[in-house]
């Protein structure tokens, strides 16, 4: 499988030079160039590893670091201007993986980025929320102490809910991302399977998580009482 690595830095002259050198190396690269919210963006371009500054433009690295963890399975690098220990502390209690500052070496970057890369491969491809992990691999769903296997198109469904929430996921983007486009879907297929897969959520106790918003689309929302219920 292809190594994407995603590079989230606004100076213009170190992002190319990090593109620059991850490509030497045979790895695909993207990067980032619009801070305000960038989200979707980071998640759509399904990256292997991303490299993230903490000092960005709109939402600061710690932020998208928290985000990130809260939703995906890849792997966060910090790389930073940042020194003091207290900020390496925060960015890996909000869930990075490795925390380097600038300037760095590119051999010591790249063998942080190869061990990284090398660790994910042997985990799940994990989504969480909470409580809620979703096992993208083999749409096994896990709920504190149940779990059960989604068929292939509800374990889709529950995937795009996951990357997005809370925000609303509409039904075009739904119907484009697991059946290739609307013209030649059924226009029930969507609210088949969404019954379906809101009928297997509950059975182990994740009833009305998944929202309809009329005239919009979907969303997926934990409720704080649902977090809070120890069974």
């Amino acid at each position: 499988m292809e190594q994407r690595i995603l590079i989230i830095e606004d100076d213009i002259f170190l992002r190319e030079e990090l593109i620059h050198t991850f490509q030497k190396e045979g790895y695909s690269v993207m990067s980032i160039s619009s801070f305000q919210s960038p989200e979707q963006e980071i998640i759509n371009s399904h990256p292997s590893l991303v490299v993230l500054d903490i000092n960005l433009p709109g939402k600061s690295g710690f932020e998208l670091c928290k985000w990130l963890k809260g939703r995906c399975s890849f792997p966060i690098l910090i790389l930073t201007a940042c020194d003091t220990l207290e900020d390496e502390l925060n960015a890996l209690g909000l869930g990075a993986d490795d925390y380097l500052t600038k300037p760095c070496h590119p051999e010591r970057l790249l063998a942080r980025a190869v061990r990284l890369l090398d660790t994910y491969r042997k985990v799940p491809d994990l989504l969480q929320i909470g409580d809620l992990s979703f096992d993208t691999e083999t749409c096994k769903v896990m709920w504190k102490n149940d779990s059960l296997t989604l068929p292939e198109t509800e374990g889709r469904l529950l995937k795009l809910l996951m990357e997005q929430a809370p925000a609303i996921v509409s039904k075009d983007y739904i119907a484009m991302e697991i059946w290739g486009g609307t013209e030649y879907v059924d226009e029930n297929i969507l609210q088949v399977n969404m019954t379906r897969l809101r009928k297997n959520l509950d059975k182990i106790g994740l009833k009305s998580i998944i929202q309809t918003v009329r005239g919009q689309g979907y969303t997926l929302h934990i409720s704080d009482s649902q977090q809070s219920d120890i069974e």
